[in-house]
């Protein structure tokens, strides 16, 4: 089948879906509007915690928040645009972050302890892909089962209990520690993570799959992509998002706890949507998820500064 031939099987909507078309324009200036409701929230910090908000050390704090569960927005960006949602990525990141702790893994260092982690998230990722891509499960019922499952194993890996990282795998302590130009190396790896999620979502056929298999499965599927095959592997590169999370949550806590990422996956939902996904998919940009991203972790900053505690933030 031709190009010419998939783009008419393909139709309008996806095109207008895609990173450049109308929708793509519409998302652009909501972006603008992001951007304003940013702004408007570094004038209420301005104005309350004049001495503490435009600080460098807040600042680096914000990012330093945002890291952990940035990486885990842009793998929910890839799976929601795609049409599907995913409810276990909190409960992978602990998983992951369970496993890669334990003594039997800390005992091969830092390297062995990164890779499992990464390995562990995008393991589970394939597993929720397979479900629902072969096993034709509503991806709600599979991540949800995911979801539970992940924290319970988690659970059962630590008995309950938190797990230090030892002194000899300092390098992963390193990543939120260390600074460059003033910022933790764990922000440069969200950054990365940023920008190839961008470049993979608008620059490659695989970005523009996503939008065609989120936007109109049957048409995609008309025009010769395995929709089946894509759908697992955005559930797969959402669990490596989870498995980067899961080392990036060590370095900031220095522990792997079963309790690491409780409620995420409903933060990264809500990111998604505030930057202009669509949950039914078929529109999105990671650029818009990371400032609804931003917007909640400011919030959230003002709330600490402010002396709130945890009832009146609710």
């Amino acid at each position: 089948m031709t190009e010419v031939d998939q783009a008419a099987a393909a139709g309008p909507r996806m095109k207008a879906a895609g990173p450049g078309g109308r929708l793509g324009r519409l998302g652009e200036v909501r972006h603008l509007g992001l951007v304003a409701a940013l702004v408007l929230l570094a004038v209420v910090g301005l104005v309350t915690r004049p001495e503490n908000f435009a600080t460098s050390s807040n600042l680096v704090s914000i990012l330093a928040l945002a890291s952990t569960i940035g990486v885990i927005t842009v793998g929910m960006t890839f799976v929601i645009i795609g049409g599907g949602i995913d409810l276990s990525v909190g409960a992978l990141m602990a998983l992951a972050s369970v496993w890669a702790t334990t003594l039997a893994t800390q005992a091969y260092g830092p390297v062995v302890m990164i890779v499992c982690a990464v390995l562990v998230g995008t393991g589970a990722g394939l597993l929720n892909g397979i479900l629902i891509s072969y096993g034709r499960m509503v991806p709600f019922i599979a991540t949800l089962a995911m979801m539970v499952a992940g924290r319970g194993l988690a659970q059962r890996m630590s008995n309950q209990r938190t797990q230090l990282v030892q002194p000899d795998n300092s390098l992963i302590v390193d990543l939120s520690t260390t600074r460059v130009l003033g910022l933790p190396l764990l922000v440069y790896v969200f950054a990365l993570v940023v920008l190839i999620g961008w470049l993979v979502l608008n620059r490659t056929t695989f970005g523009r799959r996503t939008y065609a298999v989120g936007g109109n499965p049957e048409a995609a599927r008309l025009a010769g992509i395995d929709v089946r095959k894509h759908t697992l592997m955005l559930y797969a590169l959402s669990g490596l998002c989870c498995g980067i999370a899961a080392v990036l949550i060590m370095a900031r806590t220095t522990t792997g706890s079963s309790t690491h990422g409780d409620l995420y996956e409903l933060d990264a939902i809500a990111a998604v949507i505030i930057g202009g996904t669509l949950l039914t998919g078929g529109r999105g940009t990671i650029i818009g998820s990371i400032l609804g991203l931003m917007i909640f972790t400011v919030i959230t900053n003002l709330f600490i500064l402010n002396g709130l505690n945890t009832a009146d933030q609710l």
